[in-house]
């Protein structure tokens, strides 16, 4: 069997490239980027997802596809980009998918299909109704019509797993990782939002900055902390290897990540205390983020069990806060 993996060089991809091979799995990987994977069993196709020349590549032989790839921004001059990978580049990989008659084809979608920032109801199940809220969610939720019209028409074996929020553990306290930096320190939070436009929010959080290190706690405009998934991605890997192998899984579209929520109210003063730097509290327009994901399809289907909830990860990301400090 060989194993086609898009976004190879990513978060989730490498981690999950080297897991396959570490079965002893054929891998192949397909990114922009080279991965710095070495293994005998391991090779890369470079290029863009919507290149059809480069799809038909990587896909000669692939038994199995886990198409992870993807283009992540939230920023309006963007929207060209995300449409062209996510969108387009799907499109692509699925036509090549057909040609070389794949067993299966493993999609990663977001839980940005759902409206996490306004949801209907909690937690946020897969019957929930899929209104995206951000362009990235409209690419991931067209990806997802794709893979579905490639299983109608044309008998794709396919599986659709909405990803959760996914870091690292030793990325949560550090000010310069791309998710963790503006949602838990002040200053990159200020200029994300400056690169967003929000300029009610940066007043606010200017309002909070001295000029010193800080973290902060986001709230709502009502004082209420912010609540969201984040999952390991260790878990999201143990939990993609599950579906492999498993003929149930087919046609199914599950949520993946963590089974509890962090509350910011909760973890964000165990953060400042570990890092040793003030916490300060900002009230931030609108509704703000609140929602809680259910994985337990998921887990029913396939007895995925999370190894490493967030208490976990931040214990880690402590280790890894202090051994840099002590550098």
């Amino acid at each position: 069997m060989t194993i086609l993996v898009t976004g190879s060089a990513g978060r989730i991809g490498k981690r999950l490239a080297e897991a396959l091979l570490q079965r002893g799995e054929r891998v192949r990987g397909f990114d922009l980027r080279p991965s710095g994977i070495t293994h005998p069993l391991y090779a890369e196709t470079p290029g863009a997802f919507d290149d059809a020349a480069a799809a038909g590549a990587a896909l000669e032989g692939v038994t199995a596809i886990f198409h992870l790839g993807a283009f992540m921004s939230w920023l309006p001059q963007d929207q060209d980009r995300l449409f062209a990978a996510n969108v387009e580049g799907t499109r692509r990989l699925l036509e090549a998918a057909i040609t070389a008659r794949v067993r299966r084809f493993v999609f990663a979608s977001s839980g940005e299909v759902y409206p996490e920032g306004m949801p209907e109801s909690l937690p946020v199940t897969e019957d929930h109704a899929t209104r995206p809220r951000s362009a990235y969610g409209l690419t991931k939720l067209l990806g997802e019509e794709l893979v579905r019209w490639a299983g109608r028409s044309h008998g794709l074996p396919f599986t659709i797993l909405r990803f959760s929020h996914t870091q690292d553990a030793a990325e949560l306290l550090d000010p310069d990782s791309m998710f963790s930096g503006p949602r838990f320190f002040l200053q990159p939070r200020i200029r994300q939002q400056e690169a967003f436009g929000n300029r009610a929010a940066v007043s606010a959080l200017r309002a909070a900055d001295d000029g010193a290190p800080a973290m902060v706690m986001a709230r709502n405009e009502k004082g209420r902390p912010f609540r969201m998934m984040i999952t390991d991605t260790r878990d999201m890997v143990a939990g993609l290897l599950l579906v492999l192998d498993r003929e149930e899984m087919t046609g199914e579209t599950c949520n993946l990540g963590a089974t509890l929520p962090v509350d910011f109210g909760t973890v964000l003063p165990a953060m400042a205390e570990i890092t040793g730097w003030p916490l300060r509290i900002v009230d931030l327009p609108g509704p703000g983020v609140f929602y809680e994901t259910s994985n337990a399809r998921f887990r029913i289907l396939t007895g995925f069990e999370p190894a490493y909830p967030f208490e976990r990860m931040l214990e880690e990301a402590a280790t890894a806060w202090r051994a840099k400090r002590m550098s």
